[in-house]
């Protein structure tokens, strides 16, 4: 199993669906960057989370807002772009949805934002496979340090 924290913003609004047996899937289209050198590149992420233990905070979320997703990767697609260019899907399930601290706000989501830190706890999935108890989001992390 592999565990992704992601950083970005909304593609394209949240698309909630339900399927036959019932349940309900949210899918967010994540746009991240990477920057090497003078160049950026995009990475387009797409990330389903299921049930409906975030509806009240993706009614918040629309194209152009700035989250953080922590989930569990998924195999990769390979598929062909409008352009005829091979491109890689990459895809994960969420297990945690946050607001970001970091882009521009509209206004509605700050006081989203504002209504949540009554909360002071992040809204988690239910990881009711392979047993996930860990909260990754109250590990301290020492950004300035290198990963080794």
């Amino acid at each position: 199993m592999i565990i992704l924290e992601i950083a970005g913003h909304l593609g394209a609004d949240p698309e909630t669906r339900v399927i036959p047996s019932g349940n309900k899937v949210t899918v967010l289209r994540v746009a991240t960057n990477i920057r090497q050198g003078d160049k950026d590149e995009t990475i387009w992420w797409e990330a389903s989370f299921w049930g409906t233990e975030y509806e009240n905070m993706i009614k918040h979320l629309k194209k152009g807002s700035a989250v953080i997703v922590i989930g569990e990767m998924q195999k990769l697609q390979i598929y062909t772009d409008k352009a005829g260019n091979p491109q890689i899907g990459y895809r994960m399930t969420g297990r945690m949805l946050k607001f970001s601290p970091f882009g521009k706000s509209d206004g509605k989501s700050e006081r989203a934002n504002n209504n949540e830190s009554a909360n002071p706890e992040p809204q988690t999935a239910n990881a009711n496979s392979y047993g996930s108890q860990a909260n990754f989001s109250s590990q301290n992390h020492d950004d300035d340090l290198p990963p080794f």
